[in-house]
């Protein structure tokens, strides 16, 4: 198994992206959770679709050494890079927009505009896991859990703020 390299990536997610033959018969809206559907699993990368509505947030995570490329086709999502003692760093996406993400970067992803979103997510390696980021309210000790490729993500305790501060 080889990993594609960032540009290669992104070219993948665009190419989805560009084709709504292959992801708009997939698309369902639940403004209870996200939902998302394998769209290819290869040697080299997964792509997948998510769809997103207000409320949705997928709490700071990790991809577990796969590298990312998402692809806005609908709607507006924030992503954040989660900081030490600080304000996350941020940015919004629009339609159009691409954003990678290094194997090694933690970050989160929300809705964030007032109608449906969806996006889609290319990972090289091909995604297998996550790594979901939460403090524990007694210890407030750091801790990361490790989800499957098909778990949901959400925002977790102290987390859900997207910074640490140490007392």
């Amino acid at each position: 198994m080889t990993a594609l390299d960032r540009d290669a990536l992104i070219a993948l997610a665009r190419a989805f992206a560009d084709d709504p033959a292959r992801w708009a018969p997939h698309v369902e809206h639940d403004p209870g959770r996200r939902t998302f559907h394998l769209l290819h699993d290869g040697e080299d990368a997964t792509v997948w679709l998510l769809c997103w509505s207000p409320g949705h947030d997928t709490g700071f995570h990790d991809h577990d050494g796969s590298a990312a490329a998402i692809a806005v086709v609908e709607g507006v999502v924030r992503e954040d890079r989660f900081t030490v003692g600080g304000v996350p760093i941020g940015r919004v996406l629009g339609e159009g927009d691409v954003l990678d993400v290094d194997p090694h970067d933690i970050h989160r992803v929300r809705h964030a505009g007032s109608g449906p979103a969806v996006t889609i997510h290319a990972y090289s390696p091909p995604l297998r896991s996550m790594g979901a980021y939460e403090i524990d309210p007694v210890t407030g000790v750091l801790r990361r859990r490790v989800l499957a490729e098909r778990d949901e993500l959400s925002p977790a305790g102290a987390l859900a703020e997207g910074r640490l501060v140490n007392s």
